[in-house]
């Protein structure tokens, strides 16, 4: 009879755009026995996970949930609950999420309609003014923090245009939620989405999810069904709401995880955490550019918790990549799509946001790129990171 080793693996510090480290409390969490999705204590955990879920949002919505999967999952949820053949759905696009999100709208038979900036640029809102002026979509969607550009996205002024247009505003926030100001409410948002493997420190499995009353008007005025039963919000809302009543079993481990990080989350404070991660990645950015390496986001809009930098020519993306990690126990992220093999993506997301972690990833950077050819004056990244925290 063949015998299997229990499962170990390295205790990684993970600088790439997702997952982030977790914090011990959440692990142990995850240890807590298990009770029935319908007990009467895991329902007294879905109320308090709900009302911490709406203070990180920055909304009042009554739909308020994680909804069982990952940050795909909500992607798809936050579509495909509102989008029936023949809508119209104008989708912003710089970057792979967005490309996803055009994806999904034509699997809902709706009319996709593009806008599209060059990776690593926002989307400029007189380019929705636009095009909302020659087409009447239902939804309009956006992505906050692009995770393959590094690009965070003014959400005001389109929140604006697009509540005068009438359409329903749609955002991911899969990197940004508690690494950057979401404001749903302020913005004017109807739909937005997240992922728990970014800044909220919690292991993938859940998508945070708010659906507005715009929204969910929308979805009960469908004139068919969802083409999702697994996501159908007419049913979910069901279990979240009074009537508790039943339509999957809920990940009930991933919830106590998921409760455990909001309130580490809301302890440290949101104002005091979203300084964190702008403080550590001034730092970054910093000591990246002291080392005359490239950043690839527009200036002015770079997200403090995901940055973008350019591969000096005759380095090796992989080799770079696989010492970090097997010499320096860290992980890092290759680019994707246009950025593929000419940038690296670095992530500074909740737990993995720290200045030991800002001096670790320079320093070994230093050693690793003058190792390969590239000229680094020694030092120069350590003393420019080491300046913007006096």
């Amino acid at each position: 009879m063949t015998s299997y080793e229990p499962v170990q693996t390295s205790n990684r510090i993970l600088m790439g755009p997702g997952p982030s480290n977790v914090h011990p409390r959440v692990l142990t969490a995850m240890a807590t026995p298990l009770v029935g999705h319908l007990d009467p204590e895991f329902l007294a955990i879905m109320d308090q996970t709900q009302e911490m879920l709406r203070e990180l949002f920055g909304t009042t919505n009554r739909l308020t949930i994680p909804v069982s999967g990952t940050g795909s999952s909500g992607m798809e949820a936050a579509l495909c609950n509102v989008l029936e053949p023949g809508d119209e759905a104008l989708i912003c696009v710089n970057g792979v999420f967005g490309e996803r999100m055009s994806d999904i709208v034509g699997r809902c038979g709706a009319e996709l309609i593009r806008i599209d900036a060059p990776w690593g640029r926002i989307i400029p809102p007189e380019e929705v003014k636009a095009a909302l002026q020659q087409c009447n979509p239902k939804v309009v969607a956006i992505v906050h923090a692009e995770t393959s550009t590094g690009i965070l996205q003014p959400l005001t002024e389109i929140g604006q245009l697009v509540r005068e247009h009438g359409a329903l505003f749609l955002v991911d926030t899969v990197t940004s939620l508690a690494g950057a100001h979401v404001g749903v409410d302020e913005h004017l948002i109807d739909i937005c989405y997240s992922g728990t493997q970014k800044c909220l420190s919690c292991p993938p499995g859940l998508a945070p999810i708010t659906f507005g009353p715009r929204a969910l008007e929308a979805i009960h005025r469908r004139k068919t069904k969802v083409q999702s039963w697994y996501l159908d919000m007419t049913m979910i809302e069901r279990y979240w709401g009074e009537d508790r009543s039943y339509h999957h079993t809920a990940p009930i481990s991933m919830a106590y995880a998921f409760n455990e990080a909001l309130r580490i989350i809301l302890t440290e404070g949101l104002e005091t955490r979203y300084a964190r991660h702008e403080r550590h990645s001034a730092a970054l950015k910093a000591g990246l550019t002291a080392m005359g390496l490239e950043l690839l986001a527009q200036e002015g809009y770079r997200a403090p918790m995901l940055t973008t930098v350019g591969i000096p020519d005759g380095v090796e993306d992989l080799v770079i990549r696989r010492r970090l990690l097997q010499e320096y126990n860290l992980e890092l992220g290759g680019g994707l799509g246009d950025f593929k093999g000419k940038a690296w993506r670095v992530g500074l997301m909740g737990e993995s946001c720290t200045q030991s972690n800002v001096f670790l990833l320079l320093s070994a950077l230093e050693k690793l790129l003058s190792e390969s050819g590239y000229t680094v004056q020694p030092g120069a990244s350590l003393s420019a990171a080491a300046e913007t925290y006096l």
